[in-house]
């Protein structure tokens, strides 16, 4: 099973933000809140509605680490600007209870307004995969993609200040993984690879 990817293209990332706000508003900001924060889709759809309303930042207490008593640990979030006017209206007529990706179908169990599950999230991820032309994408590749861009929106004198953060919110023990799981090393590699140059000038 080949590794996901991060969706390295700026452009195709608000061509995708722009497709999903017309076509499914609750998917679009699921989208857009996993590629601006870094969180597990897990924990994305854990989040209710009072987790965000009127608020500058989310708590939360990753899913993964919840029952790891050493390495439970809350952490805090920013909403982003570019979609916390669209969030607010999103939620208007929700109860704080709700959850924020909640499903509009019944579970077998009769239960309703559970949260979408992961598979249904990885669908709707794949989907758009497939329309955009993008391979080796699935649902980590929102939080793969924060990283990605965070690091290679950084000064390069900011790298290490900005790896370091990187490292800690993935919970990876060093560079390398960090590098590898964002599928930097590559990356690099072939940038130094073209500007490499034997030919002499002048």
């Amino acid at each position: 099973m080949r590794e996901v990817q991060p969706i390295r293209d700026p452009q195709v990332i608000a061509d995708i933000q722009n497709y999903l706000k017309v076509r499914n508003f609750r998917n679009y900001l699921l989208f857009t809140m996993g590629i601006h924060c870094g969180l597990r889709v897990s924990d994305l759809l854990n989040l209710k509605v009072g987790d965000v309303r009127d608020q500058l930042h989310i708590s939360y207490v990753a899913q993964k680490t919840k029952n790891r008593r050493k390495r439970r640990k809350e952490k805090r979030f920013i909403i982003h600007p570019s979609y916390y006017d669209d969030l607010m209206i999103y939620i208007q007529d929700m109860d704080d209870d709700e959850y924020l990706f909640a499903s509009r179908q019944k579970k077998s169990t009769g239960e309703k307004g559970l949260p979408i599950s992961r598979q249904m999230a990885w669908r709707m991820i794949s989907d758009v995969a497939q329309r955009f032309g993008l391979e080796d994408i699935g649902t980590h590749s929102l939080r793969k993609t924060w990283g990605y861009h965070m690091l290679m929106n950084a000064p390069p004198e900011q790298w290490g200040y900005v790896m370091a953060l990187l490292m800690e919110a993935f919970g990876h023990e060093s560079q390398e993984v960090t590098l590898r799981y964002l599928g930097l090393t590559q990356d690099m590699l072939d940038r130094m690879i073209l500007r490499l140059s034997f030919t002499k000038t002048g």
